[in-house]
């Protein structure tokens, strides 16, 4: 079944009606993904067939909206960094590096991964995968499956011993639920690439990796993996740990029992500590009835990020809070709230998972949940969690290989931010290196 819902179309991929406004419930007429696969014969999938990524890459940027969307990504990714803020001023008292000379549980096996990815790799491959600590390439990351900044090596070019290196570099840096968390999002993208006939375009190995800094237990340096669905950055400097930015999702994120169902946790827990909002509480938290309101102002919506504020080159963004403060919430619900941001960090190994949810506690007071759409698991929904020092989202998202036009609850992204200005690790850097001059 094909979903012809109303919309115009903007290129063949992307529709209005994911970001016009309507009245009433968004619902689908079938829960499971496999209703809205477009026949392999379809002209949308043969035109494309047989593309590699590059192919794809060039056929897609002659659209004339993306062509616009690319000049924009690129001049965002121009401006000197700052942060995400709330009010465009970075906060310079909510990060801090912890005193005396320290490493992380990580540590030497990850450097040691790293090493061996280097003595692997020809001296040419050196040369394209490693870059100064703070080269502006960490922020040249894409999640679609089209490439716009080409970063580092691209696995699925490599032969496998220097692709499995890079793969056991990101095992060694992570928790092994991070790591296994990562692979399964890796995994779904090479399972819609078989769904529609199109592995050449989506397969388990459609990732760019690059290496910053010099590699050193007690240095600073980091690794970045991007792709269709899947950015991660980590970051290791003075005994701390950064992850962020993180856009992990899927399409289908929930694959009927073909592979493991990728975010039902987190959302389980978001429903959860949704419904049991009282109703002064839930006329707080709840911004808006549905994800598609049509009370949304000008320019919430984004035919590509839809709802999501904190997406790729979105590095800069100044955000307000929204929604109903952390304080407004009873201890359960501010627990379940806890358990939502340490989901988010799962990829941290559990010591420096720790250190960042006490620096979540640290600032509950200042932290604020939003939620848009019904509560009830029945339609799609988008959430985020923000305070000083994260901004975690999930958002359902419309079709781009399947063909409904409307957001779903199989199709799901979502985001991980550290605000003012320690995406990237750059705050901790800033405090490393002027404690390496004193």
């Amino acid at each position: 079944m094909v979903d012809t819902t109303d919309g115009e179309d903007i290129d063949g991929y992307f529709s209005t009606a994911r970001v016009a406004g309507r009245k009433g419930r968004i619902d689908l007429p079938a829960d499971s993904y496999a209703s809205y696969l477009y026949p392999l014969d379809d002209p949308r999938l043969v035109d494309v067939r047989g593309m590699d990524y590059e192919d794809f890459t060039r056929d897609r940027q002659s659209a004339p909206f993306l062509h616009e969307l690319l000049e924009y990504w690129d001049g965002l990714y121009r401006e000197p960094f700052v942060g995400i803020t709330t009010d465009g001023a970075p906060r310079p008292d909510v990060y801090a590096l912890p005193e005396g000379d320290r490493t992380s549980d990580v540590g030497r096996s990850a450097v040691d991964a790293a090493e061996r990815v280097l003595a692997l790799l020809s001296p040419e491959e050196r040369g394209r995968f490693q870059y100064p600590v703070d080269a502006p390439e960490w922020r040249g990351w894409s999640n679609p499956e089209f490439v716009f900044k080409r970063i580092g090596l691209r696995l699925e070019d490599l032969e496998d011993a220097k692709a499995e290196a890079v793969l056991a570099l990101v095992e060694a840096s992570l928790s092994p639920e991070g790591y296994q968390r990562v692979r399964e999002a890796m995994g779904l993208n090479g399972f819609l690439g078989s769904l529609v006939g199109l592995p050449e375009i989506m397969n388990e190995r459609s990732y760019w990796a690059a290496l910053y800094g010099a590699l050193s237990q007690e240095g600073a340096w980091g690794w970045q993996l991007f792709g269709h669905h899947v950015a991660v950055h980590f970051f290791a400097v003075g005994g701390r740990e950064v992850i962020a930015p993180v856009f992990l999702g899927a399409e289908p994120a929930l694959s009927d029992g073909a592979r493991p169902p990728l975010f039902e946790e987190r959302e389980r827990i978001a429903l959860e500590l949704a419904g049991s909002l009282t109703p002064e509480q839930r006329r707080r938290a709840i911004v808006y009835s549905s994800v598609l309101d049509p009370s949304m102002p000008e320019g919430r919506l984004h035919p590509a990020d839809e709802r999501h504020v904190a997406g790729a080159f979105r590095d800069n963004r100044v955000i307000p809070y929204e929604g109903i403060p952390a304080s407004a919430l009873d201890p359960s619900q501010r627990s379940l709230l806890r358990e939502i941001v340490a989901d988010f960090h799962l990829l941290l190994v559990k010591e420096q998972r720790d250190l960042v949810l006490a620096d979540y506690d640290a600032h509950i007071d200042e932290t604020w949940f939003s939620w848009y759409g019904a509560t009830d698991g029945s339609q799609p929904f988008y959430f985020r969690v923000q305070s000083p020092v994260i901004i975690a989202e999930l958002d359902h998202h419309a079709g781009v290989w399947l063909s409904n036009r409307l957001p779903a609850r199989f199709h799901v992204h979502t985001t991980l931010r550290h605000p003012n200005g320690n995406d990237y690790g750059r705050a901790y850097l800033a405090q490393w290196r002027a404690r390496s001059h004193d």
